[in-house]
Formats: structure tokens, sequence, C-alpha cells
């Protein structure tokens, strides 16, 4: 296998769907569903790349961002994937947003650019 994407989104079709695209497309995945859970397996398993969901019960997306971003050494691209299309609560960092539903081809195709 290839890259590991972790998906970090609290719908289980989400999570679901995105396994299969991803797996589908030579990628390895784990998943977390929520910004708390996604802190200790984002340390266990070292993604190449993140998709990150904003609004997730427990622990929001910017939140979990903030945290991982303080780890050392932290440069793995995030790409936010959101039914929120307010800006402030956006990831000034992230290396794209995508707004619910997304274009499955410009996703499959940012994170192959991304990984390249």
């Amino acid at each position: 296998m290839g890259k590991k994407i972790m998906i970090v989104d609290d719908d289980p079709a989400i999570t679901t769907y995105l396994k299969t695209l991803f797996t589908d497309n030579g990628y390895e995945t784990c998943v977390a569903v929520d910004g708390k859970k996604a802190f200790d397996t984002y340390q266990a398993e070292t993604p190449d790349l993140i998709t990150l969901d904003l609004e997730m019960p427990e622990e929001w997306g910017p939140r979990f961002f903030r945290k991982i971003s303080k780890l050392k050494g932290f440069n793995t691209p995030v790409i936010v994937i959101s039914g929120l299309s307010s800006k402030e609560y956006s990831i000034p960092k992230a290396a794209a947003i995508f707004s619910k539903p997304f274009d499955t081809q410009k996703l499959i195709e940012k994170v192959s650019a991304l990984l390249s």
C-alpha cells in the first residue's frame, strides 16, 4: 500500500465513503470520529495526510488542529472537508478546503498532488 490518510469525521456515511474512495485510489486509511480520538490516532498511525471535518462532538476540528500543529516537526497536510461554510472556523494553514457535498474528482486530484 501507499501513503496513509487519516479521516477525521463524526459522520459514518462520510468516513465510509472516504475510506472506500481513498482505498480504491491506492491509499491506506485510518479513521477518528472526533478531535479527541484524532490526536491519539494521529500519534499512533503517523498519517501522511489528514482530512478534517470542523464540526464534531467532543472536540471540534480547529481545536484538534491547534493541538497537533504544536507537535514538534508537524508538517502533515490537512484538507478540511466540512458542511460549515463560515470562514471563522476554518483552518488557516489548510492545504485545501472542500465543502460538503464535495467533488470527488477534485478531492482525489488534490490528495494525489499533496502526496506525490
